[in-house]
């Protein structure tokens, strides 16, 4: 169908009107929620993902792009609530405690969306408890956490601890993320993942719940 071919090509280009239009339009056409999301919308954001991991497009553009996708999904969420559609899985993200930087984390969660994950964007300077409660409480199967600064890096195996004594070890599996941030670094700590950028954090949380 033309119509979703041009949707995904609208969200590429970041053009939120037109996107809108589009869906819209695909509704009106007897098209289902859960149709436009994969066909239309996921289609367009899996080429902005690649493109921004082979360096064609950069943040500035994938946020542009990832804007187009939520004025989409604002007229698909309440459709997609009503016809059961399963997303693909939750995630519970935020930025730990200390830290107040939120670009790298809010793509990630923009990236995820656009991947068919429901997303519970926790903001910044996230304690621990937080992504305790936010994980219990939207029966999260992965959580994500960011840190900039190698200060505050510290903070993500509080996170994972917290976890550990509220018994949800075994039932989330947990990411990492941001610049200090490394594998290693992630093994260390008992992180069950660690991705490099956005595009990344994507391919490793489908591996982690087996989506691949």
């Amino acid at each position: 169908m033309d119509l979703l071919k041009d949707m995904a090509e609208a969200l590429y280009k970041g053009d939120a009107a037109k996107v809108t239009a589009l869906v819209k339009q695909a509704l009106d056409a007897g098209m289902s929620a859960g149709e436009i999301l994969n066909n239309g919308l996921i289609e367009g954001m899996n080429v902005v993902g690649k493109d921004f991991r082979d360096g064609i497009l950069f943040v500035p553009e994938v946020l542009i792009a990832a804007r187009a996708m939520q004025a989409g999904m604002d007229l698909l969420k309440p459709l997609l609530a009503e016809s059961d559609v399963q997303p693909m899985g939750t995630m519970v993200i935020g930025t730990v405690k200390g830290d107040l930087h939120d670009i790298g984390k809010n793509l990630v969660a923009m990236m995820m969306e656009g991947a068919g994950f429901q997303v519970i964007n926790l903001g910044t300077d996230v304690p621990a408890e937080k992504f305790v409660e936010a994980a219990k409480k939207h029966n999260a199967e992965l959580v994500g956490m960011s840190a900039l600064l190698t200060t505050t890096m510290v903070h993500m195996k509080d996170v994972i601890e917290a976890f550990q004594e509220a018994g949800l070890r075994d039932k989330v599996k947990i990411m990492v993320g941001g610049a200090p941030v490394t594998q290693k670094f992630a093994e260390e700590i008992g992180a069950d993942g660690y991705a490099p950028n956005a595009s990344a954090a994507v391919d490793k949380a489908k591996e982690l719940l087996g989506k691949k």
